[in-house]
């Protein structure tokens, strides 16, 4: 289905002009051996182009349409008219040696035989240089000597005759698209998985880049290298028939989608890309925009959740956006040489929008006064989960992508989600943002089926939950500790929050008895404070029958989500908090 829907996505996007035509790709170029009619080596040209890194500039090597690369595992495999100077030249940086006469020799019998009966002047030159080239007298060609070391130092390297580019010869064009149609392979055919039609099987697939933590190289979304994976005989990728055409337009579609950086979002080991069926780019920035919204789109983004919900238009910019476009989201994770898919989810623009949507209203929670969001993104949410002082800030693998499918499909959330969430709690002593707030507070609703949470954006002071109210008491004692004693530097909540909220009642009785000598101390200084908090924990008290002796792991979110909403209260009231 994957492959499928890749297949579909390249052939939009090579109707875009997007992307290139079957059997042609782009390549990092760095250098073009200039040659004489009679395939001369006349000197060496810098094809790379300065970019700006930072505040410096820096050459990089040029993209540029060159014929189909081979997929190179450690044998030895030639490209046509773009390869390194191994392949080219027959040199390297470490001199001469079996293996660079081999790649030299099988870059040589490839260029003659396609070459052999294309006319024009270019095929002949690159063929006289071929017959005529010894890379033993390499350092003796003054040319090459000059530039031995950007040569030799692994770019590739294209022929040309001053900036005619071998590859833009209409002839050697015409040669190449004929060569392609018949099998370089051992011409083994069969039905493709993924087109369903008699085809010309491809045996190797083509390396995907742009997943972090894979092979700098590109690592194979399909590859089977050893016996165990084998069946009835069927040897790598015959295993999993896939035809030439079908590899190629999957591979390019997929590496086409991880090159859109802006269109792309790492979350936890996981690499999210997503995109349109119809391949319109204003899809993809309406989601992004959506699962990762900044401060500056927050307006933005809740005006086209409002729009949906009303089933009026909404758009991107002047484009107006189908809520029926079928829209796709594939999670790939690095597996050594291999990628894994974490999933792929297909659904309606709108639905998955109006699922997100949702999401972020479970979420919605009071802020403090400071924070400038309403709207916290998925990226954002799951950095809840991770102590942000680490080295290492990346979620748990493979929970990223669990959170995000289900926010996306409207399922539950899993259930590490909300236990990273009270584990990192209790690790910071009692420490709740607005953001674990939320996450708990969404929790409940979704997975515990807690109907009335949706009213708990802010302090319910008429709940009688016992843990919720239990929350709020331990806030308020704690607000009377830091009322007494200004300055403190470590509260109730440095000890006792984790008791407090586990084992309630081995903990209350003694906070209770604690705060009565701080209660003596505000009636000397502060005895208008003495009486708004008796009044206050009457309040709150008489809707207590007793301390548990335990609190479920639902019941510890309901004890945080009393604790945090009474400390938004109290901030509000000019009571600090920490």
């Amino acid at each position: 289905m994957i492959l499928q829907v890749l297949v579909k996505h390249y052939e939009n996007l090579e109707k875009q002009g997007e992307v290139d035509q079957e059997g042609w790709c782009k390549a990092k170029v760095s250098y073009g051996v200039n040659l004489s009619k009679d395939g001369r080596v006349l000197g060496i040209l810098t094809l790379k182009q300065e970019e700006d890194r930072g505040k410096k500039k820096v050459l990089v090597p040029q993209q540029i349409k060159v014929p189909e690369m081979v997929t190179r595992s450690s044998g030895v495999s030639a490209n046509f008219l773009c390869d390194n100077s191994k392949y080219i030249l027959g040199i390297d940086a470490e001199g001469p040696n079996q293996r660079v006469i081999e790649c030299f020799r099988a870059a040589k019998e490839r260029h003659l035989l396609l070459l052999r009966e294309t006319e024009g002047e270019m095929a002949q030159a690159v063929r006289s240089f071929f017959e005529t080239w010894e890379p033993g007298k390499a350092s003796e060609c003054i040319e090459i000597k000059e530039r031995w070391e950007e040569v030799t130092d692994g770019g590739n390297l294209i022929f040309c005759m001053g900036m005619h580019y071998a590859q833009d010869d209409p002839f050697i064009q015409s040669s190449w698209e004929r060569a392609r149609t018949v099998s370089s392979e051992d011409g083994q055919t069969g039905v493709c998985l993924v087109t369903g039609k008699e085809a010309e099987i491809s045996r190797i697939h083509k390396t995907i880049k742009g997943v972090p933590g894979a092979q700098s190289s590109g690592a194979a979304l399909v590859s089977f290298n050893a016996p165990a994976f084998e069946s009835y005989g069927k040897e790598q990728s015959y295993n999993a028939p896939v035809g030439r055409y079908a590899e190629f337009a999957y591979t390019t579609a997929l590496n086409y989608l991880l090159g859109q950086r802006d269109y792309t979002f790492q979350l936890g080991d996981s690499m999210i890309v997503f995109w349109a069926e119809n391949g319109k780019e204003e899809y993809q920035t309406a989601f992004f925009e959506a699962a990762d919204p900044k401060p500056d789109n927050q307006e933005e983004i809740k005006g086209m959740f409002e729009n949906l919900k009303r089933d009026r238009p909404f758009h991107t910019g002047d484009v107006v956006l189908d809520p029926d476009q079928r829209f796709y989201i594939l999670s790939l994770a690095p597996n050594a040489a291999r990628l894994s898919v974490r999933f792929f989810y297909q659904d309606s623009f709108g639905n998955i929008l109006k699922n997100l949507a949702a999401h972020y209203e479970r979420m919605s929670i009071v802020k403090p006064s400071w924070e400038n969001r309403e709207l916290m993104g998925i990226r954002d949410m799951l950095a809840e989960t991770v102590n942000q002082n680490s080295k290492d800030k990346s979620p748990v693998p493979n929970m990223a992508a669990l959170v995000i499918q289900a926010i996306l499909s409207g399922a539950g959330y899993p259930a590490s989600l909300y236990t990273d969430v009270l584990i990192r709690i209790r690790a910071e002593q009692g420490r709740v943002t607005w953001g674990r707030a939320g996450i708990i507070k969404a929790y409940l609703i979704r997975n515990a089926n807690w109907k009335e949470g949706e009213s708990y954006m802010g302090l319910k002071e008429e709940s009688r939950d016992t843990a919720y109210v239990l929350g709020r008491l331990f806030s308020v004692l704690e607000s009377i500790q830091m009322d007494a004693n200004p300055g403190i530097k470590a509260t109730i909540r440095d000890r006792y929050f984790n008791s407090a909220c586990a084992t309630p009642a081995s903990i209350f009785p003694v906070l209770v008895k604690l705060k009565n000598s701080h209660m003596k101390k505000l009636e000397r200084e502060k005895g208008s404070a003495k009486g708004n908090y008796e009044k206050l924990l009457t309040e709150i008290m008489e809707k207590l029958d007793e301390y548990p002796r335990r609190l479920t792991l639902e019941e510890q979110g309901k004890f945080i989500l009393g604790y945090y909403h009474q400390v938004q209260k109290n901030t509000k009231n000019g009571r600090k908090s920490r």
